[in-house]
């Protein structure tokens, strides 16, 4: 394998498939005496939008904004806008 500018190495395909690892896995490379070794960390997997609503509703009211609207939460946040003139 040749590595990229961007310090990026393709997996082959076989250890791929071998080893399970799909789009959204987790690897990690570990130093030892021999070199290193690839770990898998997590599997991708598809998530299912039945995975999607359980997470939004495992969310839902956990965030306060103490009142403020959308836009006063925005300034709040990034502080006012300089680049606008006066409305």
């Amino acid at each position: 394998m040749r590595v990229t500018e961007k310090g990026q190495v393709t997996i082959p395909k076989e250890i791929r498939d071998r080893l399970k690892i799909g789009p959204g896995s987790e690897v990690d490379f570990i130093a030892d005496d021999k070199g290193a070794r690839l770990v898998v960390v997590a599997r991708g997997q598809a998530a299912s939008e039945e995975d999607f609503e359980s997470w939004l509703r495992s969310r839902s009211g956990t965030f306060d904004t103490g009142g403020m609207t959308t836009d006063e939460f925005m300034q709040w946040l990034r502080g006012p806008r300089d680049d606008l003139g006066p409305r």
